[in-house]
């Protein structure tokens, strides 16, 4: 079984005895009751919630891996090994670790992970070894290394993106590797919108402006039920599109729009809103606070992309490809990212997507001889760089807010 678990979402696989997929699912990680984020949590643990916020995840796997062996017609003690990519706050609340040394400078983790554990160790109660993906810093996480050892020898001029709650990023140049995580918040993956909801059916994954209309792209072409975060993304593209949202960010007031489109702007509880859908029983729209955390999500991506590129002296131009996995799936347009300057614009055209690249590297350990000593070699050679809290992070950040 292969499991990369998010702040916002626990994706898994399982896979039989020939590394084909037999089963996949993903679920919410049950934690969001306590907070949204992971500096909270980990701030809840502090004081003294760290055995309920373990059971809580515990819980999400056991969920999400009973349903993975239902699919499959499979039982709980036909599992041989389970591996785990996870975040350093994910990964230190699953094993119940003390957090203090995240919480605080220099923000080390006070458990690495990179081995194999009795399942007990995470509150789960699977009948075989556990291998949890090594943590390379309080802010580089096992996901990440999961991701680029799902991948290969990287390729020279190489930027891969994980987008998440977190988003953490990777530059492979010069024959090293430099990687960095910014705080991105839920946004992308639906999290803390009015309107949002998980990618699975009824979600509203996708917005395009065709002449005066905005036409929505529903996962499962059934009736919307709520916004995903590529569908948060196209909607925000959608509405500076059609003048409906201002460079600043800003919702329009209908009057100020000359177009047909103006029947989009409303209000809801006082508020504007930027309407996408409304029958009797849904009403789908984005308020102004919406637009504010896709604003902070897309920038804190923006800069931290800026500020690797300048710190390892790599020109943009110079990239050959830029890999983004996470929240989005496939569903992203390069126009989209370029309307929301959610990337520095001369990336953007090199940009393709992965979909679950973290999850793709846990099936590629589970499936590989050899594997955890070469995820070792890996982890080794990641220099982490961290961003939160400079100078040169903060100027980035304030420049890539507006679109």
């Amino acid at each position: 079984m292969a499991l990369d678990l998010g702040t916002t979402t626990l994706v898994g696989r399982l896979l039989g005895a020939s590394g084909a997929v037999r089963a996949a699912g993903r679920c919410s990680n049950p934690q969001g009751v306590v907070a949204g984020d992971i500096i909270r949590r980990l701030e809840a643990a502090r004081d003294g919630r760290a055995l309920e916020l373990q059971e809580q995840l515990a819980g999400g796997v056991r969920t999400l891996s009973g349903e993975l062996l239902r699919q499959a017609g499979a039982g709980r003690e036909e599992l041989a090994v389970v591996a785990i990519a996870a975040n350093p706050g994910i990964a230190h609340l699953l094993a119940a670790e003390p957090v203090e040394s995240l919480l605080f400078p220099p923000h080390r983790p006070s458990f690495r992970g990179g081995a194999f554990f009795p399942a007990t160790r995470f509150g789960l109660d699977f009948p075989c070894p556990v291998y949890l993906f090594p943590l390379v810093s309080g802010y580089v996480g096992g996901d990440l290394t999961a991701f680029l050892f799902g991948r290969g020898e990287p390729a020279e001029a190489t930027l891969l993106v994980d987008i998440g709650t977190n988003a953490e990023l990777a530059l492979y140049a010069g024959g090293n590797w430099l990687v960095s995580s910014v705080a991105a918040g839920p946004a992308f993956e639906g999290g803390d919108i009015t309107c949002g909801m998980q990618r699975c059916a009824g979600a509203v994954e996708g917005v395009r402006l065709v002449e005066d209309r905005l036409v929505l792209e529903v996962v499962g072409q059934g009736v919307p039920r709520g916004i995903c975060g590529s569908g948060l993304v196209a909607a925000v593209a959608a509405g500076l599109a059609g003048e409906l949202i201002d460079e600043a960010g800003t919702l329009r007031a209908p009057e100020q729009v000359a177009t047909n489109l103006a029947r989009y702007l409303g209000e809801k509880d006082g508020q504007r809103v930027l309407r996408l859908y409304r029958d009797a029983a849904t009403d789908l729209y984005l308020t102004q606070e919406d637009i504010r955390a896709f604003q902070l999500a897309k920038g804190a991506v923006h800069a931290g992309v800026a500020c690797l590129l300048e710190r390892a002296g790599a020109h943009p131009e110079a990239l050959r490809e830029v890999v983004v996995t996470g929240a989005f799936g496939t569903s992203l347009g390069r126009k989209t990212l370029k309307k929301v300057a959610m990337l520095p614009e001369s990336v953007i055209e090199k940009v393709r997507f992965e979909v679950d690249g973290a999850l793709q590297g846990v099936e590629r350990f589970l499936t590989t001889a050899g594997a955890e000593s070469r995820v070792a070699q890996l982890a080794a050679a990641l220099r982490p760089y961290p961003l939160s809290g400079t100078p040169a992070f903060e100027k980035a950040f304030i420049a890539a807010l507006n679109f």
